[in-house]
């Protein structure tokens, strides 16, 4: 196995990219690779599954690509990261290995990870496969936790629960460095008025709560028949999509959803300012993406009160129990008939955006990986 050679004059990243492949996890490598490519302190390698290529085309200038294939099943993913990473990164003389997921390999260089996959979603699992999957995920997210040189945690509640109390055994304490927001998310002024929609925005899994969010939606369309509720998100749970399609089918709701799959950003950019709210349903994330895009269009948000939500969205949301349809009806009916609520939570948020930052989340990530890479080399 030989690695290319790339004549060395700074610390060299290997970004271990190989868990990007939808929501948030791809949300943050496609902006956060803009500004690392502008950072002259490091040098930065990008490892890619060729399957993933598309998602991140054009890649920026100045980071080096590297494209694998291999058979990418969860396996075989883990084998080839676990066995075959590491020693492709110590033969091009990497200082580091960020990876971007709550593990990576855990005997590359210097290993760095990033906090924000929430594990407690293998608590409401009931199927034993996705359940297996879970525990695995947590197993190695520990050891990652343990074994590595660094840890981002992308807010207090992912740094809280993704710990494992480790931090006092480990001697390592995970930084908080919360992801940012694209310029391009921003109100429209020449949209007059909102239409009557209701926006959810995430790929389709059982911690995104859909089917308690169709389970309220009978009484708000009872109270506002004219409204209808638009997914922006693919399928990636298929059997769980199927439960919530069924689910709006027997509730005699189905007619009132728009499953509108993958969304551009130009489309997103659109939706924000045309819905008249957003809804965020899910019973746990450690970030939530959706809620600052939305802060950042002033967009009034409903959400979940659980985990980070009230941590990143603050004053700027409406929340409610994500257990209880009763009460994501209720807050939902209250916001679409209060307009001055609309417009407070929607001024709020606008305010609130402002602390989140792409190049500021760049800068933080870049000094943490300059930090690994120098107390690397002094042992």
């Amino acid at each position: 196995m030989k690695a290319p050679h790339f004549p060395k004059s700074r610390p060299r990243i290997v970004i271990n990219a190989l868990h990007a492949k939808s929501g948030g996890g791809v949300t943050y490598l496609r902006n956060i690779l803009r500004y690392f490519s502008e950072e002259e302190a490091l040098d930065f390698h990008l490892f890619l599954h060729a399957e993933q290529y598309e998602q991140f085309a054009p890649i920026p200038e100045n980071i080096h690509l590297h494209l694998f294939d291999f058979r990418a099943s969860f396996f075989g993913l883990m084998m080839w990261e676990q066995l075959a990473m590491p020693i492709l990164a110590r033969l091009m003389s990497a200082d580091v290995t960020f990876s971007p997921a709550n593990f990576g390999p855990l005997l590359a260089p210097r290993p760095v990870i990033l906090l924000r996959n929430a594990l407690s979603v293998a608590g409401g699992e009931t199927r034993i496969r996705k359940r297996i999957y879970w525990i695995g995920l947590s197993i190695m997210t520990w050891l990652s936790v343990l074994t590595s040189r660094r840890a981002i945690a992308v807010s207090e509640f992912a740094r809280k629960k993704l710990t494992f109390g480790t931090e006092r055994l480990s001697g390592k304490t995970a930084e908080i460095v919360y992801h940012g927001v694209d310029a391009v998310f921003r109100p429209n002024r020449q949209v007059d008025e909102r239409q009557p929609f209701l926006l959810a925005v995430s790929d389709i899994y059982v911690h995104k709560n859909l089917h308690n969010l169709v389970a309220a939606l009978p009484a708000v369309t009872e109270r506002y028949p004219e409204v209808r509720l638009k997914v922006a998100g693919r399928p990636i749970d298929r059997g769980y999509f199927n439960d919530v399609h069924d689910a709006a089918v027997a509730l005699g709701v189905d007619g009132k959803i728009d499953y509108l799959g993958h969304c551009s950003t130009e489309q997103l950019i659109d939706l924000y300012n045309r819905c008249t709210l957003l809804i965020f349903p899910s019973t746990v994330e450690t970030f939530g993406n959706p809620l600052v895009e939305a802060m950042a269009s002033g967009v009034p948000i409903a959400s979940s009160g659980s985990s980070a939500m009230p941590e990143i969205a603050g004053e700027a949301a409406l929340y409610f129990d994500p257990l209880n349809p009763e009460e994501i009806s209720a807050r939902l009916i209250q916001l679409i008939g209060d307009k001055s609520l609309a417009a407070s939570l929607s001024q709020a948020g606008s305010m609130r955006a402002a602390k989140f930052s792409w190049a500021l989340t760049a800068q933080k990530t870049s000094a943490i990986l300059l930090d690994a890479a120098r107390s690397g080399r002094h042992g």
